[in-house]
């Protein structure tokens, strides 16, 4: 083994291989998280890891796929090149990757490619990454027979695919479905909800339906000023398909066309019930009820909402009817890790690492700090949530957030 081999650390190997399978500037819907052993400061006893890989590699998160938790594992459409198979239904692949770098036992390649041999039980496609100067062809078989990609990785930060792998299909855990999540049109990696009040995302799509341009009639009927954040948001709640050509209705956006027209005859008339609405902080569904419990059907249809909702159901069951955010983090942490981590803790490496351990468990002390949470969760979708008549209390920016006083609590208990 020569001494780049020698000196190639695990850390450096998986930064090297998150930007060749998962680069920068990616236009497809792509989310990918590594293991919170690699946010420590120090990766081997007196050799501190170099802060650009660590930033690199963030955010972290400690996801259980298979039999363990994989160095890397995110979801994306890769290349052709990396695959046996250029496509997998409509849904990009779940993605498993183990790294090996020098140890002082050397590099335990075979250890590897079983480890990323055993993600296969619930990623569609598995990889291992090491130094490329260490792969043998010994290597190479027995990862051909197991069906794990190998990749063999330059100190220069070039990465070739040595062995691709077939893609499988395979059960998805709460776990996975975190990843798939964030990796959705509906995830909340990056901005999600701008804006804190339902009825600024519900008549977007009656906007989009009448005649005229949408961002016009939203100002002039005052619906919201703030169009961007509208039109975001509208498409993370799935009321349209914000694609290349402009965005479009969905299902669900339709359905909301129809409730206007069936209540007002025109979405232009129920344009104009929105103009009664502005600037009012009162309850959405006490000041409309009609129309918030519409948008308590759009709201509890996002995914995360279910979630939140039977946990919270389930914490009132077991006597906490009030619990703090900090509480309620920590109940749904034990119960979905990866999820919570995902929906409420801000991704950016350094905050991660204050949360995590690197077995990835909380810190309740991090916790109590409000500026380490995820503002689209606890103001934007909390306050939406209020104004839905699902949950008692309205949401808080992050700095102003006090997490031991917050309330996550029901309106209606069942």
């Amino acid at each position: 083994m020569s001494s780049t081999a020698r000196s190639f650390t695990e850390p450096q190997i998986l930064a090297h291989t998150k930007r060749r399978l998962f680069p920068d500037g990616d236009p497809e819907r792509a989310y990918v998280v590594a293991d919170t052993q690699f946010s420590q400061e120090e990766w081997l006893p007196g050799r501190p890891v170099d802060p650009d890989v660590r930033e690199c590699l963030a955010p972290f998160n400690h996801v259980r796929i298979g039999g363990g938790y994989p160095d890397l594992v995110g979801v994306r459409t890769l290349e052709s090149e990396l695959l046996a198979v250029e496509r997998f239904g409509e849904e990009p692949p779940l993605i498993a990757v183990e790294a090996k770098g020098q140890t002082s036992g050397g590099v335990d390649t075979q250890l590897g490619i079983v480890q990323a041999y055993d993600r296969l039980h619930e990623a569609n496609a598995a990889y291992f990454a090491a130094p490329a100067e260490v792969i043998s062809q010994t290597d190479r078989t027995l990862a051909r027979e197991l069906n794990v990609g190998v990749l063999g990785v330059e100190p220069d930060g070039a990465v070739t695919a040595l062995e691709v792998p077939r893609i499988v299909g395979n059960r998805t855990t709460t776990e996975a479905t975190a990843l798939r999540f964030q990796a959705s049109a509906q995830g909340v990696a990056e901005k999600s909800f701008g804006l804190n009040h339902p009825k600024n995302y519900l008549g977007y799509p009656l906007a989009q339906y009448a005649d005229g341009d949408t961002e016009t009639l939203l100002s002039e009927y005052k619906v919201v000023g703030a169009t961007t954040e509208a039109r975001r948001g509208a498409a993370f709640l799935g009321l349209i398909d914000d694609g290349p050509r402009g965005p479009a209705l969905t299902s669900l956006g339709t359905e909301v066309v129809r409730f206007a027209l069936a209540r007002c005859g025109t979405v232009e008339a129920a344009l104009e019930e929105f103009e009664e609405w502005y600037r009012s902080r009162k309850r959405f569904v006490d000041l409309a009820p009609a129309w918030g419990q519409l948008a308590r059907r759009v709201v509890f249809a996002y995914p995360a909402t279910e979630l939140l909702v039977t946990q919270l159901q389930r914490l009132h069951e077991d006597g906490s009817r009030e619990p703090s955010l900090v509480e309620f983090v920590r109940y749904l942490h034990e119960l979905h890790p990866s999820f919570t981590v995902e929906l409420f803790v801000r991704g950016d490496e350094a905050v991660r690492r204050r949360v995590l351990t690197a077995d990835g468990e909380l810190r309740r002390a991090a916790l109590e700090d409000g500026t380490v949470y995820h503002s689209p969760t606890v103001f934007q979708l909390k306050a939406m949530l209020y104004h839905a008549g699902i949950l008692t209390e309205r949401g808080c920016e992050p700095h102003r957030l006090e997490p031991t006083a917050d309330v996550w609590a029901l309106r209606e208990v069942v």
